[in-house]
């Protein structure tokens, strides 16, 4: 039989390798969450309980098992047009204002999917209405920590009633297919998007430079001071006047040296300082 009654050592450990490796701080009184989460593991690895994965996941060649380990304890909430301001101020505030002709966008935590393909609808709503330029060319990234996340982004299809949230009876009409009981974006608001998982306490050299960033409901899992190196090297890869998006429950406090807020068509975002 398996032993799963999680030890405080072992809560202990776990927390230590989840923020040291992803950054992930959990605090206390959670022991609930990991044995939730972490319990489906330990026969998939053959492990008798959790102090055999504490000692599994200190030892070299442990990769798949700690990939795992962070995969589960990510949290992947979103819907559509979550913060629908935000995408509002990317059309007729950033774009209105600029307007550019080529655009590169990274969604830095982009979970299922959906904000990236959120974003690609609002540009093509905003060409096909003339609000933005209808030759403009657009390049999304989305990256995000978990990799079953990333698979599910990557097929485009939802299904369930927590993948529609968000979305209007109209929306699902103009913006997906009905393919068995799910809904699958259609493929001209796929363009252009490619996700791949990616782990924000990693150098971010790889992606290249954007000009905006989508980085929404996930530093406030972070240690300020993680948040800090996050924030100041997400201005590192912002082109001269890029904008960053927080989450609506987050603010740029301790890092106005970086960016200032702006109000935009009715909705805030932080312009990287020149």
């Amino acid at each position: 039989m398996l032993a799963k009654t999680l030890k405080p050592e072992e809560y202990q450990a776990i927390h230590e390798f989840l923020e040291r490796q992803a950054g992930i701080r959990l605090g206390t009184g959670k022991e609930y969450l990991i044995v939730s989460r972490l319990s489906r593991l330990l026969p998939t690895f053959d492990l008798a309980g959790y102090g055999e994965l504490v000692q599994r996941l200190g030892q070299f060649g442990s990769t798949s098992l700690q990939t795992a380990v962070i995969d589960a304890m990510t949290t992947n909430e979103t819907f559509w047009f979550r913060d629908i301001a935000h995408f509002r101020v990317l059309t007729d505030g950033i774009l209105a204002e600029s307007r550019p002709t080529r655009l590169r966008i990274w969604s830095a935590a982009s979970s299922t999917g959906q904000e990236a393909y959120t974003t690609a609808i609002s540009l093509q709503d905003a060409m096909q209405g003339g609000r933005v330029g209808r030759m403009l060319s657009y390049e999304i990234i989305g990256t995000d920590i978990s990799p079953t996340a990333v698979r599910e982004a990557q097929g485009a299809s939802y299904c369930g009633v927590a993948a529609a949230r968000g979305l209007s009876d109209d929306q699902r009409r103009r913006y997906f297919r009905e393919q068995g009981g799910c809904i699958e974006v259609l493929p001209q608001y796929r363009k252009g998007i490619s996700f791949r998982t990616f782990n924000l306490l990693k150098p971010f050299d790889s992606l290249g430079r954007f000009d905006v960033v989508f980085c929404r409901n996930v530093l406030i899992y972070f240690s300020q001071e993680r948040k800090r190196d996050i924030v100041s090297r997400i201005a590192r890869v912002l082109n001269p006047g890029g904008h960053l998006f927080l989450g609506s429950t987050e603010s740029m406090s301790g890092h106005e040296d970086l960016f200032e807020m702006r109000n935009l068509a009715g909705g805030l975002v932080y312009r990287k300082r020149t």
